[in-house]
């Protein structure tokens, strides 16, 4: 049997609040057991549904662009209107990708500067 993702992991300089960003974005709660100033914190996949996201407080801050990213893709929103709701939880936007033929992405960044994509849903993609 192959190995399978148990978790993905982002070293942070805070792990509750990264961990309850990331908790918002994808709908994934986040551990009982983290608290604020906990060196690691987690934010877990419903139902073993996929991998969790994993945070390790380091010392050193985010210095160049991510070698990894995660691209998102909304399930029942838009693009554009989850881009908005990903900014008003804390994210910001890096750069827009999107075509007027609505192909393309929106890069954000997360709390402390990771940067992640989000494409069409689905149902922009069939339509």
């Amino acid at each position: 049997m192959s190995s399978r993702i148990r978790h993905i992991t982002v070293d942070c300089a805070d792990t509750y609040t990264l961990a309850g960003f990331w908790a918002e974005a994808l709908g994934y709660p986040r551990s009982d057991d983290d608290h604020p100033g906990d060196p690691e914190a987690l934010a877990q996949a419903p139902d073993g549904a996929g991998p969790s996201l994993l945070f390790i407080q380091v010392p050193e801050g985010k210095a160049v662009k991510n070698r990894l990213h995660l691209d998102l893709q909304p399930g029942d929103r838009t693009r554009d209107e989850e881009v908005v709701r990903l900014i008003g939880l804390g994210a910001t936007q890096v750069a827009d990708h999107r075509r007027p033929d609505g192909t393309g992405w929106v890069l954000l960044a997360d709390p402390e500067g990771n940067e992640f994509c989000v494409e069409r849903s689905a149902a922009e993609r069939a339509g």
